[in-house]
């Protein structure tokens, strides 16, 4: 089966985030359309010369016929201990109806099933896309090189083959990754009076976090806030000068200078650095083309954000995004990685349909 066959190649890559199998995934892929005359390859080039982004778009399109994008990334999260896998995580191994190996749920199934169906939908002349990323899971890195190959292109409509177990999912929250600094002034521990200690000024700013204007959304539910990372101080008898705390947001808004101005307004802060702005996704319930993608669809949102949040940004109002695809979301991250088998393969025929609708409408 050939999905099967370019999901063994693909989990044989070790394209953890950051390393050079990512742009060996994106050549991988690229290689599926050697020969396919109606498809027209492209590569984005990083600083370094390899490509951190492709995108399989049809040789020829009018400029008002609209594109289904189907959206993955190539990168997986590290293994960090091989040996607690039972399998190999490189090696595709297949027991009963699990393939299991590292990126085999996010999302190289989905991305083997992206391709297989859109590389049988440009042969038949369908206003298809696929478009890879890198660098999705260290925060979306990628995705900008995407949204520039894409330019000039009219998109109607785009899938995220993420993890969903083969339901539709409308959206999700966005991110705000923050640093905050508070600053003070050194002394010896034993005086501590003769300082100004950075440590209990972010304490105190902490301590207020309930007062943080957090939204809510009807579909996507409530903004949160998670202290991730709190570093300051050397030694036991110095008072520290400098702490800051790196702060996780899932936002539902789209303007997020509020949640910003509120850390910038704390009287102890002293700096407040933007690590990381994705904008949150939805697809209002009632969007007609759901109606057509032939899978249910979830009543939630995902709990993870993805790609559309930087695609999103470029598209016209009211181009759907969808997360939807094979993977099985509550073994991604995790030893023993794995993904149905039958769920691949009905994925391309899903896709292979969807696709097929697409064209027929459009």
């Amino acid at each position: 089966m050939p999905v099967l066959s370019l999901l063994r190649d693909l989990v044989a890559v070790d394209s953890t985030s950051g390393t050079s199998g990512e742009a060996a995934v994106l050549r991988r892929v690229a290689l599926e359309f050697e020969g396919v005359e109606e498809a027209r390859v492209a590569f984005a080039p990083g600083a370094d010369g390899e490509p951190t982004a492709l995108l399989v778009s049809p040789a020829v399109v009018a400029a008002d016929r609209p594109l289904l994008v189907f959206a993955s990334h190539a990168d997986v999260v590290p293994v960090t201990d091989a040996s607690a896998w039972t399998h190999d995580p490189f090696a595709s191994t297949v027991v009963g109806d699990r393939l299991h190996g590292r990126g085999t749920s996010d999302m190289k199934s989905g991305l083997a099933a992206s391709v297989v169906a859109v590389r049988d939908l440009l042969r038949r002349g369908a206003p298809v896309a696929l478009a890879v990323s890198t660098g999705e899971e260290v925060g979306c890195l990628g995705a900008p090189a995407v949204v520039d190959l894409l330019a000039g292109l009219r998109v109607g409509a785009v899938v995220i083959p993420e993890s969903t177990d083969g339901r539709v999912v409308l959206g999700h929250r966005g991110a705000l990754w923050l640093t905050v600094r508070t600053s003070g002034v050194a002394a010896h521990g034993s005086t501590p009076e003769r300082g100004h200690n950075a440590i209990l000024d972010l304490v105190a700013v902490l301590g207020r976090l309930d007062d943080l204007p957090l939204s809510v959304h009807a579909d996507l539910g409530r903004e949160t806030v998670n202290v991730g990372v709190v570093s300051g101080g050397s030694v036991p008898n110095i008072v520290p000068d400098v702490c800051e705390v790196r702060i996780d947001l899932r936002v539902v808004r789209d303007d997020v200078g509020e949640l910003v101005g509120w850390w910038r307004d704390q009287p102890e802060v002293t700096d407040v650095r933007v690590d990381l702005d994705l904008a949150a996704v939805w697809t209002p319930r009632d969007h007609p083309w759901l109606a057509g993608l032939d899978a249910p669809v979830s009543e939630a949102p995902a709990s993870y954000f993805t790609d559309a949040s930087v695609l999103v940004r470029s598209l016209d109002d009211g181009v759907p995004v969808v997360v939807w695809g094979p993977g099985d979301p509550t073994v991604v991250h995790t030893v023993d990685e794995s993904v149905s088998v039958d769920a691949v393969l009905r994925a391309v025929e899903q896709f292979g349909r969807v696709g097929e609708r697409w064209a027929a409408e459009h």
